[in-house]
């Protein structure tokens, strides 16, 4: 079973500055995506910024809950982005992102084992482990798509 250290280094690494299977992470994947690519809409696929909105939703909501605060996010508000009207705005998104996402590290670096295996706001969420393994799989999942979108962007 993977230490604190390591998860957090597994998490900074699908993110910020890892070179993980895919040989890139978040950051760099984002870091070239202007606000017209980021809106840009292909078919019926959810467009770059929209799955950046929806990554981040998640890991602010979970980081509150390592701050100690509560968990107040609801997977039915997931998608729901603000408009992304600058360019600034786009910046602001992906800063955001990368800021939650080093805290989010952070916090889980600083955990026991006691911590990890203990019950995340309720029984029924299973340990913070669970939940942490369980968002860095799911922001595989979505880097993929990321991933794709782009490719698809460029080649418009």
């Amino acid at each position: 079973m993977e230490s604190s250290k390591q998860l957090a280094q597994r998490f900074r690494e699908l993110f910020l500055n890892g070179k993980w299977i895919a040989n890139t992470n978040y950051q760099e994947l984002l870091s070239n995506v202007t606000r017209q690519q980021a809106i840009q809409k292909i078919s019926s696929l959810n467009t770059i910024a929209i799955l950046t909105f929806h990554i981040n939703y998640y890991v602010e909501g979970v980081l509150q809950v390592l701050e100690g605060g509560s968990l107040d996010i609801k997977d039915k508000y997931s998608f729901d982005a603000p408009e992304i009207k600058s360019e600034d705005d786009w910046n602001t998104l992906k800063l955001q992102l990368f800021a939650n996402t080093e805290a989010f590290a952070t916090h889980i670096e600083s955990m026991t084992k006691n911590q990890l295996e203990s019950t995340f706001v309720d029984e029924k969420y299973g340990s913070y482990r669970r939940n942490i393994e369980g968002l860095i799989e799911h922001s595989y999942y979505h880097f993929g798509q990321l991933s794709l979108i782009k490719k698809m962007v460029n080649n418009n």
